[in-house]
């Protein structure tokens, strides 16, 4: 059993729990972090002082500790498409990258390399063996839940992979912490983008150079502002627009890179009837897709059902029994029929009708 630590509390439970099971385990941590890394990044997760913790827990724990070099896919696979994402207009959610093509591709190829049967992790995710197969379900945990960040997991990966804590809420997990005297028992959770110092427009412009352009009205072409990139804006965003008339509210409905034009309009612009996702995963045959769905844009937003429009084996199209605000392009459309996760796919730009440029 491979037990994938990162020096939280929920990982360390995880394996605390797995070694009580009778389960031969091992700790292992993937290292992200470059030897030039910057003082202040990767300090909340996924960094060296979380490896030295990771590494003291499994000494408590009693399994041995491996640190994984994964430095290189970290790169290609999350931090470059990151960039990528913001310079083409779009929101990118890069914990997703991350548990679909590293932790839950790259780490379970890892395992069974090393005669392992399993690999674990402290997600709060709930497994469930049926005659069907493997499925994923919504954590016990409302709060925590985290198949959102799952739906790209490889489907014939389902069977090696659990979930220690999935079936626990959080006050638990710290109990039993403190009860093995687990060092991480009472560690605060992390809750940036690791790889992120400060915000994530500081980020973003020390790889996108800022270029002036236009914010313009999507009603009437107006022009009502002036911005210094597109990659700085998401969609439904509302709060420093710099508009010429501050008093006016308005929202982010559209960017558009190749004008280097941000367009704003009320909140009714910013309302979708459906949407459509590229790059689909699906954890079920296609064929049992159901025609109705549930279906969560953003973490932390509540499903909606949806009918399904089309699907096929690389994209999707829903259409939402109510129009939903602000689904932007880049995030994650996750499927569900009730608690369990079906797949799902990025949200690909709205098609619009641009109004034409005053002259």
């Amino acid at each position: 059993m491979l037990c994938a630590m990162s020096g939280g509390v929920d990982s360390s439970v995880s394996a605390a729990l797995l070694k009580e099971q009778g389960y031969s385990v091992i700790g292992a941590m993937m290292r992200f972090w470059p030897d030039d890394k910057r003082v202040d990044t990767f300090d909340s997760c996924c960094s060296p002082d979380a490896a030295y913790e990771a590494r003291r827990v499994a000494d408590q724990v009693g399994v041995p500790f491996y640190l994984l070099d994964y430095r290189e896919q970290f790169q290609e696979h999350i931090v470059q498409p990151f960039i990528r994402e913001y310079a083409a207009g779009r929101t990118p959610n890069p914990c997703v990258n991350c548990n679909t093509k590293v932790k839950f591709d790259e780490l379970v190829r890892k395992a069974k390399m090393l005669g392992c049967d399993y690999v674990a992790t402290g997600h709060y995710v709930r497994r469930a063996d049926t005659s069907h197969g493997v499925e994923f379900h919504r954590g016990d945990d409302p709060r925590k839940d985290q198949t959102y960040f799952l739906w790209g997991t490889p489907v014939d990966a389902l069977p090696y992979i659990l979930f220690p804590v999935g079936e626990m809420e959080k006050p638990r997990v710290r109990e039993l912490a403190e009860q093995h005297g687990l060092l991480t028992a009472q560690k605060p959770e992390s809750q940036n983008i690791c790889f992120v110092p400060g915000t994530v427009k500081e980020f973003v412009q020390e790889f996108i150079p800022q270029a002036r352009g236009a914010i313009r009205e999507i009603r009437s072409g107006e022009r009502v502002g002036d911005h210094l990139g597109t990659q700085f804006y998401t969609l439904g965003q509302k709060k420093g627009l710099g508009l010429y008339q501050s008093h006016a509210v308005r929202h982010v409905v559209h960017l558009d890179p190749g004008s280097n034009t941000v367009w704003v309009g009320d909140h009714a612009d910013c309302q979708w009837s459906g949407l459509r996702a590229s790059g689909a995963n699906y954890l079920l045959p296609l064929p049992e897709l159901p025609e109705v769905l549930e279906v969560q844009v953003r973490y932390r937003s509540t499903p909606v059902r949806a009918r399904v429009v089309h699907a096929d084996e690389h994209s999707f199209q829903l259409e939402f029994e109510e129009p939903q605000f602000a689904v932007a392009p880049g995030q994650s459309a996750v499927l569900y029929s009730g608690t369990r996760l079906l797949g799902g796919g990025l949200i690909e730009d709205h098609v619009r009708t641009l109004p034409a440029i005053p002259d």
